[in-house]
């Protein structure tokens, strides 16, 4: 599965415009050779660069399996977005908090994961972090 960015290209710097300097809002993103059998999409995008540890910028979950990305600005602070949902950040909002590293330049992985199965959470269960009750479970029912 390949995912990339029409508004910069891997390991080139992020544009402004999607940082703490610019707009803030999230880039457009687009994945192509999706494996068969996807039911839906998790995306994670985080600092590993930051003091404190891994920082998390943006999860959205339970990307509709037909969705081939994601337009720019969808990560506003609106839960539901580009058909998936948010989780909370590591500035513990549920939106995208775009690159503002408090010094130097810091290294951004964009993660895109192929789930073979839905997300069994709502959104009142999110809460500050993402809740252990909140499991992937099989997309497909078992008989007893």
């Amino acid at each position: 599965m390949k995912l990339f960015s029409p508004a910069f290209r891997d390991g080139d710097l992020i544009p402004p415009k999607y940082t703490c300097d610019g707009e803030d809002v999230s880039p457009p993103l687009e994945w192509e050779d999706v494996p068969s059998g996807t039911k839906t999409f998790t995306l994670i995008v985080d600092d590993p660069d930051a003091p404190s540890g891994v920082f998390v910028h943006w999860l959205l979950f339970d990307i509709p399996a037909t969705q081939k990305g994601v337009t720019e600005g969808i990560g506003s602070a609106a839960p539901k977005a580009g058909g998936g949902i948010q989780a909370t950040n590591g500035f513990k909002n549920l939106a995208y908090g775009g690159p503002c590293p408090p010094q130097g330049t810091h290294r951004y992985y964009f993660r895109l994961y192929a789930l073979h199965t839905r997300w069994a959470c709502r959104q009142a269960q999110l809460g500050r972090t993402l809740n252990p009750r909140c499991t992937a479970t099989p997309s497909r029912k078992h008989n007893s």
